[in-house]
């Protein structure tokens, strides 16, 4: 299966890019413009809100993307020959990427100085906003962050969680035709994981890949395992996600160091499958990645890692580096212990956030109602979008491309 599509050979040659949308992010315009704009600079993922019209946004995006391909490829953008894999993230519990930033606007004197407007990475938080007439926060464009409680100095931001049970989650998003599934869990809930497990597994084998997102914590790996050993069926391909510092990738550089030592930390585990950066992401990761050794070196041959059962009937040698013949259901790891990709968030559609603004700015009038200009209708904006989200996605493929 592994050899039908391309997003699984950037797994196996250690150059995977995904964009996370954001688990709770359901602006539309938003999801549907990242989409596009990532799909053309050659994501190979696109993680989505399990929400259908989140799912219709992004799929009607990556139809378009296929019809610009062409173009793309003609200005010097490495879009993928296949379309990116559609992923949904699923939460097990209460978690902070499925969760919103709430309050009253009413009980915000009117001397403060709105240090929550000026933090929120999504502009979330408006007031007095003359367009719409509203004042709080946007819930489509929150993902959640937290940033805005800790600076309000009068203590009246709170969030709300949120969680839909097992049962009503699964068949509501499997019928929309996803490639892939994320799940969000942590230390301690392998019960919870289970339920949710069987509810979709039902669905495991039209799905071409799960990912296990899972923070760090006190025996996580034994964790990891135990998700491993319920997980029937098995997967196609897995993907270990490691969550250094949730949705924090555009603060700074020293975000990155937490995903890459969790990262470490569950290489050195050894688990079947893959490993996957998050959390903290951003244009510093692959820097450090390589002056880590850990990104595989393009100019030796590749095997591949995923999770078929299959054997390897002979000694394949890397360099100084081997693995021997696996039988059935004892997946080959990586024998050089590198990363396998790279998912970015918060730093993403940062990145893209004054093109988006732009967008979301210029309106056109349909039949008397306003609508906002899709990407795909402005061409100078489209291709500038394409540029800055090829700049952070050409770092893991421009290495296959030397």
């Amino acid at each position: 299966m592994t050899d039908l599509f391309a997003p699984l050979q950037s797994l196996k040659e250690g150059r995977w890019f995904k964009l996370i949308c954001g688990a709770s992010f359901q602006h539309l315009p938003a999801v549907r413009s990242l989409t596009l704009a990532y799909t053309l600079a050659g994501a190979d993922c696109i993680d989505v809100a399990a929400d259908p019209a989140v799912i219709a946004a992004a799929q009607e995006a990556l139809q378009v993307a296929r019809t610009l391909s062409g173009d793309a490829q003609k200005r010097g953008f490495k879009s993928q020959e296949n379309l990116p894999f559609l992923m949904v993230s699923l939460n097990d519990g209460e978690d902070p990427h499925f969760r919103k930033a709430e309050f009253n606007p009413t009980e915000c004197p009117q001397d403060c100085p709105r240090p929550c407007e000026r933090i929120c990475p999504a502009q979330a938080i408006v007031f007095n906003n003359i367009k719409d007439n509203y004042s709080g926060v946007v819930s489509q464009k929150c993902y959640g962050c937290g940033r805005c409680i800790p600076v309000c100095p009068y203590d009246i931001i709170y969030t709300s969680s949120y969680m839909t049970t097992p049962g009503a989650i699964a068949p509501l998003v499997m019928s929309t035709g996803v490639d892939a599934v994320e799940i969000h869990t942590q230390v301690g809930r392998l019960a919870e994981f289970q339920r949710l497990w069987q509810a979709i597994s039902p669905w495991v084998e039209q799905l071409k890949l799960v990912a296990i997102s899972c923070p760090d914590g006190e025996g996580m790996i034994d964790y990891l395992k135990a998700i491993y050993d319920l997980m029937h069926p098995r997967p196609h391909a897995l993907i270990w996600q490691t969550d250094g510092r949730p949705m924090s990738g555009d603060i700074g550089d020293g975000t990155t160091l937490a995903a890459v030592k969790l990262g470490q930390k569950v290489l050195a585990a050894k688990l079947p499958g893959y490993v996957q950066l998050a959390g903290g992401t951003n244009s510093y990761t692959v820097a450090k990645l390589k002056a880590m050794e850990l990104l595989n070196d393009f100019r030796l041959p590749i095997l591949d890692f995923g999770l078929e059962d299959f054997k390897l009937k002979s000694k394949i040698r890397l360099g100084k580096f081997a693995t021997e013949g696996n039988p059935p259901g004892n997946f080959p790891q990586n024998p050089k212990s590198k990363i396998s990709g790279v998912a970015y968030g918060s730093y993403a559609r940062v990145l893209l956030s004054p093109i988006l603004e732009q967008l979301e700015n210029k309106e056109v009038s349909q039949t008397s109602v306003k609508a906002t200009v899709r990407l795909e209708e402005d061409d100078v904006l489209l291709w500038r979008a394409v540029e800055l989200a090829h700049s952070l996605v050409s770092q893991l493929k421009s290495q296959q491309e030397r």
